[in-house]
């Protein structure tokens, strides 16, 4: 069986080299030593998951994450990192990150986290590419909602969330769930821009019998008529 192949960015050596002697007997993995070297490769290869430290030359993880995540909305990057304040582990997850490991972890839980996302990503790349919403049809990759006559495109985060949604259909969806799986936490400010995204969506379904229902004190229900 052809193994999954990882990107992993890690400018210390000495970690580098422990994580890839760990991890080699299990996958294919390419380990580059800063962030521009891996952009370089990850623009010309193909990846299952991506490993990012954060404090490394060229670029660190967090820009590295970014250029990924605009370039690919559904490969897991799990950034692996010393860097252990809450507001690390949030900017992270904020930028599209599926995992923040905290140096020093175990490769036990390492490949545990690697074989969660590599089994989620599988799922997903068997869902349907495109969804019907009313006329529409609904492009997640491309951020897209295309009739005959015109085509709307969304932000980054208006696509994700109307693709939960749709993956939701008809459920009772909690506020701090849907925060927690499109922004990575529920703070005061992320539920504010939660509120902006989900009255635009609402505007540009209007007339496609979508309903985004608001429950006071619970979250919202999608479903269609």
């Amino acid at each position: 069986m052809e193994k999954s192949k990882i990107l992993y960015a890690e400018d210390d050596n000495t970690i580098a080299f422990l994580i890839q002697d760990s991890l080699e007997s299990y996958y294919d993995i390419d380990c580059y030593p800063d962030g521009k070297s891996a952009l370089e490769a990850f623009n010309t290869k193909t990846f299952d998951i991506c490993l990012l430290d954060i404090m490394m030359p060229e670029l660190n993880g967090f820009e590295l994450a970014q250029y990924i995540r605009d370039k690919n909305s559904e490969i897991p990057i799990i950034f692996i990192s010393a860097k252990a304040l809450k507001e690390d582990r949030i900017k992270g997850l904020k930028i599209g990150a599926d995992d923040y490991l905290v140096k020093p972890f175990s490769i036990e839980e390492l490949i545990l986290k690697i074989e969660v996302f590599l089994k989620r990503s599988k799922k997903t790349s068997t869902t349907p590419s495109k969804y019907k919403v009313g006329k529409y049809d609904f492009d997640p990759k491309n951020y897209t909602l295309q009739d005959t006559a015109s085509t709307i495109t969304l932000t980054q985060r208006e696509s994700e969330l109307l693709l939960y949604f749709i993956r939701n259909k008809n459920t009772v969806l909690k506020r701090q769930d849907i925060l927690k799986a499109i922004w990575g936490d529920d703070d005061y400010f992320m539920g504010r821009s939660l509120d902006v995204f989900i009255s635009r969506l609402r505007k540009l379904l209007a007339d496609e019998n979508v309903i985004i229902e608001n429950l006071h004190g619970i979250g919202f229900r999608f479903s269609e008529k």
